[in-house]
C-alpha cells in the first residue's frame, strides 16, 4: 500500500542517507518512475527531502528530522532484528513486509542507540545457507501471488480455491476451509479442511489460489500447535511408512537425521554410537538413505532392510570383482 511505502521511503533515508532513485525504487520493490511521484508527495505533504545533484547526488532528508515510532527497548528491538534478518523472507512470502518492518524498528530506538543494535544483530546467525558440510539446507518456493491469496483467506476465514499439484497426480482445482498456516524446517504448510475432512497441503505445491468471498467452516479460536502434532501422529502411522533401528557414527548423525521423516526414539549405544529409532517414507526410502552413510551407520532392524542393503552391498562387490 502506497501510505506504508512513503514511510518506508522516509525511514530509508534517514537511515542511510543520501540514496538515488534507482536505489530506493530497487529496496521498494517499485519502479522509479514511481519514486519520483512518492518524493513529490512527500514534498507535498511537508517532509524535508530534497534532491542533491551531481556525480554523487540523489535524495536526502533535512538534518534532525525523524519520525515517532516509539515503544521498543534496546533488547526488544535486537530480538526483532535478529529474528527477522535470518532469512525471513522465506516465511509465508512476507519478505517485503518484513523489511520494511526491520526499517521501523531501527527507527523506533534512540539515535545514539540505532548503530549499536545494528551491529550487535549482524553478529548473531541463525539457520545458514549451508551447514560446515558446504550442504545446502533445502528450500521451497511458494509463487508470491498465491501466497497472497492463501494469506488472505487464512487470516479473513474465507474458504480458499487452490490449484494444487499433489505428489504423482495433475494439477487439479480444490475449494477448502483454511484453518492456519505452518513452517517447519522452512518447508511452509497449510492446514485446512476439505468437506469436513482434515486436510495438509504443501504451499510449495500450491500453483494458484485464489480467496473466496465465502466464510470458512471452521471454529473461532484454533490450537495450531495441537493440531500439528495430532496431524503429525497421524501422517507416521500411515501403513506404507516403514519404522527402522539405526546405529550410526556420531559424527554422521545429522546427515541420518536429514533423510528420516521422524525420528521416534534415540539412545546412547555401548559403542559409543548413538541407536536412532527413525521414521521412513517406505522401505525403499530407508534402503536409499542408509546406503548413503556406507559404513558409518547399521540398520539393526527390521530384517527386511539389513537383508536389502546386505544383497546390495554384495552385487556392488560383485561387480567390481567382475571388473578387477
Amino acid at each position: 500500500m502506497r501510505a506504508d511505502r512513503l514511510v518506508s521511503l522516509v525511514l530509508l533515508l534517514r537511515q542511510r542517507g543520501r540514496l538515488t532513485a534507482e536505489t530506493l525504487a530497487s529496496e521498494l520493490e517499485v519502479s522509479t518512475r514511481t519514486v519520483l511521484r512518492d518524493i513529490e508527495a512527500l514534498s507535498a505533504a511537508g517532509v524535508p527531502v530534497y534532491a542533491e545533484r551531481g556525480r554523487n547526488g540523489g535524495f536526502v532528508l533535512l538534518p534532525g528530522f525523524r519520525t515517532e515510532l516509539t515503544g521498543l527497548n534496546h533488547e526488544e528491538a535486537l530480538a526483532l532484528l535478529t529474528a527477522g534478518s535470518q532469512r525471513g523472507e522465506q516465511v509465508f512470502g512476507l519478505g517485503t513486509a518484513l523489511a520494511s518492518a526491520m526499517r521501523k524498528v531501527v527507527d523506533a530506538l534512540p539515535e545514539s542507540h540505532q548503530a549499536t543494535v545494528s551491529d550487535a544483530a549482524q553478529r548473531f546467525l541463525v539457520e545458514p545457507e549451508t551447514d560446515l558440510l558446504s550442504r545446502r539446507q533445502v528450500t521451497e518456493d511458494v509463487p508470491g501471488a498465491a501466497m497472497v491469496e492463501v494469506r488472505r483467506a487464512v487470516l479473513a476465514g474465507r474458504k480458499l480455491r487452490i490449484r494444487y499439484a499433489a505428489t504423482d497426480q495433475e494439477p487439479r482445482w480444490r475449494t477448502v476451509d483454511p484453518i492456519g498456516l505452518v513452517t517447519v524446517r522452512d518447508r511452509g504448510y497449510l492446514l485446512a479442511t476439505r468437506s469436513g475432512a482434515d486436510r495438509t497441503y504443501r504451499l510449495s505445491r500450491v500453483l494458484e489460489a485464489e480467496a473466496l468471498p465465502d466464510p470458512a467452516e471452521r471454529p473461532d479460536r484454533v490450537d495450531l500447535d495441537r493440531i500439528w502434532r495430532e496431524r503429525s501422529a497421524q501422517f507416521l502411522s500411515g501403513s506404507a511408512h516403514l519404522t527402522a533401528l539405526v546405529r550410526v557414527d556420531p559424527a554422521r548423525r545429522e546427515e541420518l537425521l536429514d533423510t528420516a521423516l521422524a525420528v521416534r526414539a534415540e539412545e546412547p549405544g555401548p559403542d559409543g554410537w548413538p541407536r536412532l529409532e527413525l521414521t521412513y517414507q517406505d522401505a525403499r526410502h530407508a534402503e536409499w538413505a542408509l546406503w548413503q552413510l556406507e559404513a558409518d551407520a547399521e540398520a539393526l532392524a527390521p530384517p527386511s532392510l539389513r537383508a536389502a542393503l546386505r544383497d546390495r552391498a554384495a552385487a556392488v562387490a560383485a561387480r567390481y570383482r567382475a571388473a578387477d
